[in-house]
């Protein structure tokens, strides 16, 4: 086994748990104050945009998460080195790109998506990339089309084979017309992770414009880039022939601020979530006031709480930003179990994003999943074909279980479901968890919640 992959799996097993089982006893508020770092969904991406530079950078407000580790894995792989200068502070150095073996990116990949936004950067550095099957969670069909599509139209050369995906540009990338058919924030940093060093202009039609698209937009014009965001989901990229290293705060993670909201919700809790920012959760905020949530706005944080009183039902469209998004909605169910009346969460981004209520059912959550949606509502997010409905009927209270985690937002969702049910849950696989919340098992302690490791 070669030295990177040994440091790819130590990074791993430092960002997770000395065990992948939690036994919790519920029933009790979780009050406190915790923090919480830079974007799961912008650090990662940012990390891959150094590749870009022809100096180093520097990436502040890094959470210690395992997917950080994949890519400081990749990287290290490729020849980009990654040194923690600081607690969450990282200077990525590409100075000594190199071609890596297609055995080392499979076996530091197998558990992100990340590798195929290398593609683009790997183009422009070594004229080549070699991409594995890709990983994650497993809610639904995450086709690459979109991405490998884009990198057609810049004149990427796509070879498919049982190892995985190699491409190749014999005569550079060029600048594209592209339009998504869906605004995918994955495709959309696809092609800005590619059109900055791309000859000529880019023109990307319904692109994503996510709060992290827009703060990996700022890093890449800190780079040296030169990007128009213009109206309607239209962005204009003129490439480049060379970038610079950057220096940037990465922006907070909002999926992580809503979930810890949604728990001292569900637990009839108190939490300040210090580094949470107003803007970019204002469509969360709205539906947590809707179902009888409180908020404070603080310059260093939002103190999320129960203010007493019953819950009130909701329904909720998930649609792209500025929508409510689908990681939002699992921790909230959780919360709706506890409301007085019938909730609808519409699920339109994601095909099979409700596994996870399985698991709330056999603790005693009445909710109905209706696999093919469900019409006759007035909607503001447009029906698609591959659309869920879940349909939340509470309150009814939670007893525990035995739980094993599914995916990280789910696994998330189950830990809230065991903080607020009647008696002992054990809840097994929670190092799914570490992929996308930075120290939960430090943070769970901070709020007072009862719980014990098991191996």
């Amino acid at each position: 086994m070669s030295s990177v992959v040994q440091d790819a799996q130590k990074a791993g097993q430092r960002v997770g748990l000395k065990s992948d089982k939690i036994v919790i006893n519920g029933g009790k508020p979780l009050r406190g104050r915790i923090e919480i770092r830079g974007a799961k969904n912008l650090a990662t991406k940012a990390m891959v945009a150094a590749l870009l530079g022809d100096t180093p950078s520097l990436l502040k407000d890094v959470p210690d998460i395992s997917d950080v580790g994949v890519v400081t894995g990749m990287l290290n792989a490729y020849g980009v080195s990654v040194t923690e200068i600081a607690p969450g502070e990282l200077l990525l150095d590409p100075s000594n790109v190199l071609k890596a073996h297609f055995a080392e990116i499979d076996a530091l990949a197998g558990s992100s998506r990340i590798p195929i936004l290398f593609c683009g950067p790997l183009l422009h550095r070594l004229g080549e990339a070699l991409i594995p099957d890709l990983g994650g969670c497993r809610i639904g069909d995450r086709p690459i089309d979109f991405h490998l599509d884009a990198l057609r139209a810049f004149g990427a050369i796509v070879d498919k084979s049982y190892e995985g995906i190699r491409l190749t540009a014999p005569n550079g990338l060029k600048g594209a017309q592209i339009e998504l058919p869906y605004p995918s924030v994955g495709a959309t940093e696809q092609v800005l992770l590619t059109a900055v060093r791309a000859e000529g202009v880019t023109e990307l039609k319904n692109a994503a414009i996510e709060p992290e698209i827009m703060d990996l937009i700022a890093i890449l014009q800190k780079m040296g880039a030169i990007i128009n965001v213009e109206p309607n989901r239209v962005i204009f990229i003129e490439g480049v022939d060379s970038l610079d290293g950057y220096e940037h705060r990465a922006l907070f993670d909002r999926n992580e601020a809503a979930s810890w909201a949604s728990a001292a919700l569900a637990t009839e809790g108190d939490i300040f979530v210090g580094g949470a920012k107003q803007q970019e959760l204002m469509t969360f905020l709205n539906i947590f006031r809707k179902v009888g949530g409180a908020f404070d706005i603080h310059e260093d944080g939002i103190r999320f709480y129960h203010p007493g009183g019953t819950l009130k039902p909701v329904v909720v469209e998930t649609d792209v930003h500025p929508g409510f998004m689908t990681d939002w909605q699992q921790p909230l169910i959780v919360a709706l179990t506890k409301a007085e009346g019938v909730s609808i969460v519409h699920e339109t981004v994601y095909e099979n994003r409700f596994g996870f209520t399985d698991a709330l059912i056999a603790m005693g959550a009445n909710i109905v999943v209706h696999k093919d949606g469900l019409a006759g509502y007035d909607r503001r997010v447009a029906r698609r074909e591959f659309e869920q409905a879940a349909v939340i009927t509470g309150p009814t209270p939670l007893h525990g279980a035995d739980v094993v985690v599914p995916d990280l937002r789910g696994g998330f969702s189950h830990l809230i479901a065991a903080l607020t049910a009647e008696g002992r849950s054990t809840i097994s696989n929670v190092g799914i968890i570490s992929r996308g919340y930075e120290h939960f098992i430090d943070k769970l302690a901070l709020l007072g919640a009862d719980f014990i490791y098991e191996g």
